[in-house]
């Protein structure tokens, strides 16, 4: 599709710097931009590549000023990064829809199934599961029984949802997530084998979470493992049984949290972060990628390392560690001198 730039900047409230009937038909990165298509400027690190981008159109802030001439016309909104956002959403939006259900594929005669669903080829609803209105269900998906999908939800292929769990309104599963399977618990046993303790709780997700592809989200031992409304997990996120993560916490990728805790609302949580069972992580609170977090943490903090600590207290502990090499000579210098003294 084609779009000239003056409509795109209408639909983002935005203004144009330049030629508005300059039509575009896709997205490029900004250093990598080709003509005919529209890129957008959020980092200030890249504004460097402004004056050599070949994309047609430019999405700026309004109080951006270039330093020379520009060979591609701006569109100036409040932010560019949301408006792109903004306009991708409207983009995808446009595209049709799917619906109705493909065969071969399995639904319970129990099960309800709401209007425009699309259910796509080997999926398999059981019984007395509920459907929602416009909910998309990709090839492969398993769908336990009682389980509940709420309207507008997307289940990218694979996913597999087992029994009794519930998934809100407006959620994204990418391929491959698993919901609902059993919890990490076995008792010892001095006789041999650990015993396998029974999980019979379930996952409940709220609405407007979206779980990037092959992450898994346990089921309670007893009672519920719960994601918040508006919680965001990359790819490869292991959330244990009887975890709550609190209302748009966002997490990255590799990530995982153990049996019973419980992390606050509105957190980010880098990469390969580690959080052990039963603690608590306050609201607010930014934690730096690889950080192991053993402890429990305060609201509004930003912490980092492993075991954690305040972001600053361990740049100060970094700056001292990259000089030890050369303490370390030192020492072993001056332990030299001392001896070479003593025989004197």
């Amino acid at each position: 599709m084609e779009f000239k730039i003056k409509d795109i900047a209408n639909l983002l409230r935005g203004t144009v710097d330049g030629d508005g009937e300059v039509v575009v038909n896709n997205i490029s990165k900004i250093d990598q931009g080709i003509p005919g298509t529209l890129t957008f400027l959020a980092n200030p690190a890249y504004t460097k590549y402004i004056y050599t981008t070949a994309a047609s159109a430019v999405l700026v802030s309004k109080d951006f000023q270039p330093d020379s001439e520009l060979n591609c016309s701006l569109i100036r909104v409040d932010d560019p990064y949301a408006s792109l956002a903004e306009l991708l959403q409207l983009y995808q939006q446009m595209k049709p829809s799917r619906k109705g259900i493909e065969q071969p594929s399995f639904v319970s005669p129990t099960a309800r199934i709401g209007e425009d669903v699309y259910l796509g080829a080997f999926a398999y609803v059981s019984d007395r599961a509920v459907i929602g209105r416009n909910v998309k269900i990709y090839p492969h998906v398993f769908i336990g029984e009682d389980v509940v999908i709420g309207d507008h939800t997307i289940l990218y292929a694979g996913v597999k949802i087992y029994p009794d769990c519930k998934v809100g309104s407006d959620c994204i599963l990418h391929a491959g997530v698993v919901v609902g399977a059993d919890g990490f618990g076995f008792a010892p046993n001095p006789d041999g084998p650990f015993t396998k303790i029974q999980q019979v709780g379930n996952v409940i997700i709220e609405d407007m979470v979206e779980i990037g592809a092959n992450s898994t989200i346990d089921c309670a031992t007893m009672g519920s493992t719960i994601l918040r409304r508006g919680v965001k997990l990359d790819n490869l996120i292991m959330i244990a049984h009887n975890v709550e993560i609190g209302e748009n916490t966002v997490m990255a990728a590799s990530s995982g949290v153990a049996g019973s805790s419980k992390v606050g609302r509105n957190c980010m949580i880098g990469a390969q972060v580690g959080i052990s069972g039963h603690l608590t992580v306050g609201n607010n609170v930014r934690i730096g990628g690889q950080a192991g977090i053993m402890s429990n943490v305060p609201d509004d903090v930003t912490i980092i390392g492993s075991p954690s600590q305040d972001h600053k207290d361990f740049m100060r502990s970094m700056a001292i560690f990259r000089k030890l090499p050369q303490l370390s000579r030192d020492v072993s210098d001056l332990k030299k001198w001392m001896s070479s003294q003593d025989g004197k």
